[in-house]
């Protein structure tokens, strides 16, 4: 079946306008464009826009989403059983916040008991969000769904005390990374070693277990990740490449 631009934006529920930018980006193209300039689209176009739509939920950028659909070994099923894996985790986490805040109303009407843990799963449930939609792509695809859900499963489980010291390393790092980089150290220094043991120690707070090739490896997938190098660099530039560096020469010396 063959769908006009305006029929296919009412199927989907997006605007002609939507369609129109895919198109002058490369990313979904007609089939095919009568002599008059209308664009048409076909059980192809048709599957590749469902695609589209299913990783803008899961909130991935127009960008990545154009080099995934434009990888050869792309397969729509495979994409699909993903997709799933996604909403299946997505609906767990949102079931586990809907728990946590009916818990904490009983609580304040004095109908239950809340501990200082179970109030801090919120926050933590919050932060595993953000790392499954900063990098759970990459890191899915390079480690793989177990160690990723078991990453996840144990920054949940931290408690009250762990929580706390696993926030205090992450400033931590920020700060003598700033510190560094002002002062021009080298990466390869003792500053450098210092900084990368306790991105270590950091880690060790959500890895299943620590290892120096992962620890390189997970170096290597931020080193062109423009989101990671924002991260770090958000209050001093070149604390990312600083990091980077340090990690590939002391990790696991």
């Amino acid at each position: 079946m063959e769908y006009s631009i305006r029929q296919l934006a009412a199927l989907a529920g997006v605007s002609t306008r939507t369609l129109r930018y895919y198109d002058e980006i490369h990313l979904l193209k007609p089939a095919r464009v009568n002599e008059a300039g209308y664009r048409y689209y076909g059980e192809k176009e048709v599957a590749l826009l469902q695609q589209i739509l299913f990783y803008r939920e899961r909130d991935l950028g127009l960008e990545v989403i154009s080099k995934i659909l434009a990888q050869p070994n792309f397969d729509i099923e495979r994409a699909l059983y993903e997709h799933l894996k996604a909403l299946q985790r997505q609906q767990a986490h949102i079931s586990s916040l809907i728990q946590i805040v009916e818990l904490t109303i009983a609580d304040l009407k004095g109908e239950g008991y809340m501990s200082d843990d179970m109030k801090f799963q919120v926050f933590k449930e919050k932060l595993v969000k953000e790392q499954e939609k900063t990098y759970g792509e990459e890191a899915r695809n390079k480690y793989g769904d177990e160690e990723v859900d078991a990453s996840q499963q144990k920054i949940l489980g931290l408690s009250k005390a762990d929580y706390e010291r696993f926030q205090e390393l992450e400033e931590e790092v920020f700060r003598q990374l700033k510190a560094a980089v002002k002062a021009g150290v080298s990466p390869e220094s003792e500053e450098g070693k210092r900084i990368v043991m306790l991105h270590k120690n950091w880690l060790g707070y959500t890895w299943k277990e620590y290892s120096a090739q992962a620890h390189k490896g997970l170096a290597a997938i931020y080193t062109a990740d423009s989101r990671f190098q924002e991260y770090y660099d958000r209050e001093q530039k070149g604390c990312a490449e600083f990091l980077i560096k340090a990690v590939e020469f002391w990790a696991g010396k």
